[in-house]
């Protein structure tokens, strides 16, 4: 039985944070890890393989379009083991840094073990009992597996296996049209698998602007079959083949593949923890929470993916620390979700920041203004002859900054600025006057600053001054 100032379930983003943090402030800290490594399922099976993967796909797309064009042969399914070798060699040296023996040194307390609840202050590891003052959940999350007619019969990927994959599919449908279910789609498309894409959702990327996911659903449809609004009965294997049954538009289509790839969103991993012994409320399925991340016994908090704010890397970092003070201080510190941004991966690449069009017109009605600028007006991306995509920056009428959006080639980094100005309350017409180096991506931003700035000076009391004292003078 060992004794700690703060308990951290989960060694993944959040938790690794909060650990990191309690025990830099002198706190006597445990971590503790289910499965035999720190990271996550960022690291292991998500964020980090599948950005490896993209990176290799775009490669070897590449190198097929050149193999093309010069009459050669270039297959991406015979170079899959190169393809697999750089993401488990991502993992690799990213899992070096974030190992258990940087930890120890900082003081910490490592144990790897399922964790469950034995009382409020009571934890228990394998044959480990730790007595916590203070508690931090953060366990992450785990596929969620529809309730589709079959499929516990039918052999299928998730997240979770399909790295692990030794050779590539020649064909593979996916389940489920978000994120994950995008990126992985698209790099499969470019090794030169055949790709089908079923979503049962009406809306393309419901969360997205709009004009950003329309434009973005016309590109991958170039790469891949995409069916939106399928209602999916029944899944078989027939003859080591996966058949997929559904309705879309009244009509019954089936669509078959070597692969099933099962991405229809995720739900917290709670399940072994035994919140019910610590008497911890639960809450559709997540754990609940006020806004500064206290469950219903105010010595244990809950962050990341067991809670329902957003399900991302970078959230769940932000408020593991936003925690540290709170479990170990007693303050209040929160997340301003207002102004965090994500990105999907695909290419175009998808950037969020803020309100969409639509929610800023439903909620401030005539006091919105919307200034976009097209890729193809912006030199870097013409002579990089990768136009396609577009800037959009939503403002209220003064200027403030309610939501940024963007799609084109490496959207995410040309478009951080945005979240500066929005964190910083800076109104667009400061975007306007920085300097940027030309010629740069960046410059699209600018592009859409500058249309706010030459609509206020050309609508401006001054410019009419100014045109009729050039008139007088003339």
């Amino acid at each position: 039985m060992k004794d700690y100032q703060l308990i951290v379930i989960g060694g993944g983003a959040a938790g690794m944070t909060v650990a990191a943090g309690a025990a830099n402030l002198g706190a006597k800290v445990a971590l503790v890890e289910k499965k035999k490594h720190l990271g996550g399922d960022c690291l292991h099976v998500g964020c980090v393989p599948s950005k490896a993967l993209i990176a290799a796909s775009k490669e070897a797309s590449s190198m097929m379009q050149a193999a093309r064009v010069l009459g050669a042969e270039f297959d991406g399914r015979d170079h899959y083991q190169t393809t697999k070798a750089r993401v488990d060699r991502a993992r690799a040296i990213i899992q070096d840094h974030d190992g258990t023996e940087r930890f120890e040194k900082l003081g910490v307390d490592v144990y790897i073990g399922e964790a469950s609840f034995q009382s409020p202050y009571e934890l228990k590891v394998g044959d480990d009992l730790l007595i916590g003052k203070k508690f931090v959940i953060a366990t992450g999350s785990q596929p969620t597996i529809p309730p589709i007619d079959g499929l516990d019969d039918v052999p299928y990927l998730t997240n979770e296996q399909v790295f692990e994959e030794e050779t590539l599919p020649e064909s593979i449908i996916v389940i489920g049209a978000g994120t994950i279910g995008l990126e992985l789609a698209q790099s499969f498309a470019r090794l030169g698998s055949q790709v089908t894409v079923l979503e049962a959702q009406d809306t393309f990327l419901p969360r997205e602007d709009e004009s950003v996911s329309k434009l973005l659903r016309s590109q991958l449809e170039m790469a891949m079959r995409l069916k939106i609004g399928i209602n999916i009965n029944q899944v078989s294997e027939v003859d080591g083949r996966v058949h997929v049954t559904g309705e879309i538009d009244g009509e019954t289509v089936t669509y078959e593949a070597d692969k099933l790839l099962v991405a229809t969103g995720r739900k917290p991993r709670i399940d072994e923890l035994r919140l019910d012994r610590a008497h911890v409320h639960v809450k559709d399925g997540f754990v609940d929470v006020t806004s500064t991340y206290r469950t219903s016994q105010p010595h244990i908090f809950a962050i990341g993916d067991t809670i329902k704010t957003l399900p991302f890397t970078h959230a769940a970092g932000e408020e593991g620390k936003a925690v540290v003070a709170n479990a170990l201080f007693g303050l209040w510190n929160k997340v301003d979700y207002t102004k965090m941004p994500w990105i999907t991966f695909t290419e175009p690449e998808v950037f969020h920041v803020g309100m969409t069009e639509a929610e800023a017109r439903e909620r401030h009605g005539d006091d919105v203004e919307v200034f976009e600028a097209k890729l193809s007006e912006v030199d870097r991306f013409v002579a990089d002859r990768q136009e396609t995509g577009f800037v959009k920056i939503i403002t209220r009428k003064n200027g403030k900054i309610i939501g940024g959006h963007a799609i084109g080639m490496t959207a995410g980094d040309w478009m951080q600025i945005v979240v500066y100005a929005m964190q910083r309350g800076d109104k667009i017409g400061k975007l306007s006057r920085m300097i940027y180096p030309y010629p740069s991506r960046s410059e699209a931003v600018k592009k859409v600053a500058d249309l706010y700035w030459r609509k206020r000076l050309f609508n401006s009391p001054l410019t009419d001054l100014s045109r009729k004292y050039f008139e007088w003078t003339r």
